[in-house]
């Protein structure tokens, strides 16, 4: 898939397809809401969602009082529903439309969430460009959370091939720059009643050699 549009494919999906007619929809994101009180990640943190398009994460850390928050996803189309059914809320957010392996960040984040982002990354330029942009944005103590298909999970997702992770394979894809906290693996269970399989984890940023 050489010519693959990913801002295209992801456009369509979200201007075609309802909320509740997508794999991921999560009415409640409770692996990415333990990874926050896990953490104890307080309300003035910098919080960055990576393809975070139109999913509830962002209502559940408004509703908890975080102030710093930023959702960043490729879909113009994502982002504007996620707007819209925030209404006055939305402007208490950054969005960011963009394609995580070209986002050039103005601030460091105390605490990087992606739910289901990472793992559409298939070549190794666009995971090194991933990480890298991490490795620079992440606090000194911040935290990084990534979630992705698990090698017992799905090996598609929206029609595109996705990279499964293990929790070995995850720690040492991110050996480089991030030392792994902790990983546990979840079963979603889809608007069409099929099980996926995630394995979450939680990084801290190595020092600088």
């Amino acid at each position: 898939m050489e010519n693959f549009d990913r801002k295209s494919h992801w456009e369509n999906i979200y201007r075609t397809k309802q909320l509740d007619e997508v794999s991921w929809y999560q009415p409640t994101p409770e692996t990415s809401l333990h990874f926050l009180e896990y953490f104890s990640v307080p309300l003035h943190a910098k919080i960055i969602d990576i393809g975070g398009g139109d999913s509830f994460f962002v209502d559940y850390l408004l509703d908890k009082g975080y102030q710093n928050i930023t959702v960043l996803d490729i879909s113009q189309a994502a982002i504007e529903r996620a707007q819209q059914r925030l209404g006055e809320k939305a402007i208490k957010v950054q969005w960011i439309v963009k394609d995580i392996t070209q986002f050039e960040p103005m601030q460091e984040y105390d605490f990087w969430h992606d739910r289901a982002a990472f793992h559409f990354l298939n070549n190794d330029r666009d995971i090194a460009a991933y990480l890298s942009i991490a490795q620079q944005c992440l606090s000194l103590d911040g935290i990084m959370v990534i979630g992705t298909f698990s090698d017992q999970g799905p090996k598609k997702c929206s029609g595109i091939e996705i990279t499964q992770y293990s929790e070995s394979s995850m720690t040492e894809k991110l050996s480089d720059h991030f030392q792994k906290i902790h990983c546990l693996t979840v079963d979603h269970t889809t608007p069409f009643e099929t099980i996926q399989n995630f394995i979450f984890c939680s990084f801290r940023k190595l020092p600088k050699q």
